[in-house]
């Protein structure tokens, strides 16, 4: 009896004094490998916070002009930090001070540690010239049969011919190749997780994009979207970036929120920051601006601007200034992309004679920009840049 009591009086006392540590060794652990493995959205608080910390970003899509699509930009042959230094300084000359930037999955599978040092000195250029950017990790758009080395040259007269998607349909139809995807996307994010150069990651562009039967995308494309979008929003997550996550609305209804299904709902839902495109004219800008405004975050539209279709900036910019939205136009500056050709060149290239006007893009190869009268707006606007 005596001896029971001792011992419960010993495992009493040992019970107190560990509850009284703390943070005992191991439920510290625990509790960690909880928070690495649900890594959460941000709050409303955290984005507004954010938000307040940012200047008005505006800025360009940006591919350089030697490149014909994402692949060319980086690969180790063909990467041009001279170039590249050369058109961020045009962009900071008119005031831009952001560029979206779309990277690849197969560049990491190739060369991990080459493709995230040349990623460091793209953003070490960047920000040279005051510049900061929202990467690109996946992308549906345009060829779904990406492939190393080479690129093909521009097919005549056709807008942007050359453009790759990331991951390849035969990634995307493979299960087994999502653990390649995944230690991408962890890779890269961990590797700039805090990195005050990088804007934030847009984790995949129109990710539902069937490209209008221009390409022979995969008959079930947009299911396989669909479950795979919320897992790359957690690969990224779970690297516990400093930055805001996103992926861009781009079609059919946006709001309200009980009313969307699949990915437009997934890209509400899991997005920190709300991004969105819009080609359109002033008024179907404001209106796509005023739905987004009830989410109650920060916004974000990552393409507009082609000429043709009514999207300028003089309609678009001051829409954006009024309602605190950063804007992306769609082309810095013309080159293999053949940006300044319209949407329908797929259909009829431009083979006899050029449109009357571009499309997209804001300067020529050597410099000089497309509209003197845009260029000074931009600068007039932003309140940036270099007097002209």
């Amino acid at each position: 009896m005596r001896i029971a009591r001792s011992v419960l009086l010993i495992a009493i006392v040992t019970t107190l004094l560990v509850a009284a540590l703390p943070n005992p060794p191991r439920a510290h652990a625990e509790s960690r490998a909880v928070a690495d493995t649900h890594a959460s959205r941000w709050t409303e608080q955290q984005a507004a916070d954010w938000h307040a910390r940012q200047p008005w970003f505006v800025g360009s899509n940006y591919i350089p002009s030697y490149a014909i699509n994402e692949l060319e930009m980086w690969q180790a042959d063909t990467f041009d930090p001279k170039r590249i230094d050369q058109e961020l300084g045009w962009a900071e000359s008119i005031g831009l001070n952001a560029m979206r930037v779309f990277l690849h999955d197969l560049l990491w599978q190739q060369d991990a540690a080459g493709f995230q040092k040349r990623i460091d000195t793209f953003l070490s250029i960047a920000a040279k010239h005051h510049i900061k950017i929202l990467f690109v990790l996946f992308d549906s758009c345009w060829d779904p049969n990406p492939q190393l080395g080479p690129q093909r040259a521009p097919r005549p007269g056709v807008h942007n011919s050359g453009w790759v998607q990331s991951p390849g349909a035969k990634a995307l139809e493979d299960p087994s190749q999502y653990p390649r995807l995944e230690a991408y996307v962890k890779g890269v994010v961990g590797a700039f997780a805090k990195d005050d150069r990088i804007l934030g990651w847009d984790v995949w562009n129109e990710p539902d994009n069937t490209n209008d039967g221009n390409y022979p995308d995969p008959k079930n494309k947009v299911e396989i979207v669909a479950k795979l979008l919320p897992q790359v929003f957690d690969w990224a997550r779970s690297a516990h970036p400093s930055q805001p996550l996103t992926s861009g609305l781009w079609k059919d209804q946006w709001a309200p929120l009980e009313k969307l299904t699949g990915v437009p709902r997934t890209q509400v839902e899991l997005s920190d920051i709300i991004s969105f495109h819009n080609y359109d004219k002033p008024e179907s800008f404001e209106s796509r601006v005023t739905s987004l405004v009830p989410y109650h975050r920060p916004l974000i539209c990552t393409e507009y601007m082609a000429r043709s279709n009514g999207s300028t900036f003089q309609g678009t910019l001051p829409i954006a200034k009024k309602y605190n939205v950063a804007a992306f136009n769609w082309g810095l500056v013309n080159g293999k992309t053949q940006t300044d050709l319209p949407w329908d060149s797929w259909q009829h290239p431009y083979t006899d004679h050029l449109p009357p006007i571009w499309f997209h893009d804001i300067f020529r190869t050597n410099g000089t920009p497309y509209s003197a009268d845009e260029v000074n707006f931009i600068r007039t606007i932003t309140g940036r840049g270099t007097a002209k």
